[in-house]
């Protein structure tokens, strides 16, 4: 029924683009890795990706971007599908939407590269299954994507749960925090700039005794129970730089379950190795994701029939599995 069809899809990230096209399937056809460097520049490159691949291939049926933000995703909104306040230099108020647009002719979406990453965990990683879960990823910045009833969270625009304000963890009282706005916000306390500023080196180098993993542990858990209290997720899937330091899920899920305490007995009998976790859906989860939102686009349907091999790549599984 759509098996001629060809989708779009961007993710957008602060230090690169990645863009794809892909058929029915999810076999990429055609790629393109680009520095995010201007708005013009990045956009452009962008866009001449897509005219290149739609001159060669025909046009697309749907093109679906996960960005980085913050975005206005409110329909209504007289900036609809703009980056607004982002501490990215050079990309704030910049008509992300509007500008792919003006030189692309295909039905379009956008969400954030959380809600994107959250899909592709949905369909291909820790997410599958599952109704409620959240995902964070813990780097440049703390972002967290929300799948509700197994779509992603809408409402009048998306969460920003990195900036909320946590008590502060023991023994890190004096540091100052580094976001721009609010200093010492989740985000400006436990991101990877963060730990940077506060120990004078990047978290990949400091040791595993090193007391800063205990600090960060300290807000993850902080930012983990206050989505089990209020999202009341099936999963909570932690990635990003950050947590590339295997130990640091353990660490977690010891502080998540002081922060707990014992309240309410269907949090007493979370199993925490199943509930916090690391994703698996691959380094494009992202790319995958905002493909699929495509897919989504075009056909009123998740691709069901899609899965990912171990390097993260599309591939058809050779059954077809009805959304």
């Amino acid at each position: 029924m759509h098996d001629d069809i060809l989708l779009g899809g961007i993710e957008a990230g602060g230090t690169k683009v990645l863009c794809a096209v892909a058929d029915h399937d999810g076999t990429v056809l055609d790629e393109i890795r680009i520095p995010t460097t201007t708005p013009a520049e990045t956009l452009g490159s962008a866009s001449a990706f897509f005219d290149a691949v739609t001159d060669e291939r025909g046009p697309l049926a749907a093109l679906a971007v996960g960005s980085f933000g913050p975005l206005s995703l409110n329909p209504v909104a007289s900036d609809y599908g703009a980056i607004t306040s982002t501490p990215k230099p050079g990309w704030q108020d910049v008509d992300l939407l509007g500008h792919l647009r003006r030189t692309i002719s295909a039905p379009m979406s956008l969400d954030t590269d959380v809600n994107a990453a959250a899909v592709g965990e949905r369909l291909f990683g820790s997410g599958q299954g599952l109704d409620t879960f959240c995902y964070v990823t813990v780097g440049t910045g703390i972002g967290v994507g929300l799948l509700v009833n197994g779509a992603p969270h809408g409402g009048a625009n998306h969460p920003e749960t990195g900036h909320i304000r946590l008590p502060r963890a023991p023994g890190d009282e004096s540091f100052a925090g580094t976001c721009p706005y609010h200093g010492d916000c989740l985000e400006g306390l436990a991101s990877g700039p963060a730990m940077k500023a506060r120990w004078g080196q990047p978290a990949e180098t400091l040791s595993p005794d090193h007391p800063g993993w205990d600090i960060e542990a300290d807000y993850l858990a902080g930012l983990c129970a206050t989505l089990t209290y209020t999202v009341r997720p099936d999963r909570i899937i932690l990635g990003g730089g950050v947590m590339q330091n295997p130990a640091m899920y353990g660490r977690v899920r010891r502080s998540l379950l002081a922060k707990l305490a014992g309240y309410d007995a269907s949090m007493r009998n979370l199993d925490m190795d199943e509930y916090v976790v690391a994703p698996s859906a691959g380094p494009s989860a992202g790319l995958t994701g905002a493909l699929a939102l495509a897919y989504r686009t075009a056909t009123r349907q998740w691709p069901m029939h899609w899965t990912v091999t171990s390097r993260g790549d599309l591939q058809a599984r050779p059954e077809t599995i009805n959304a």
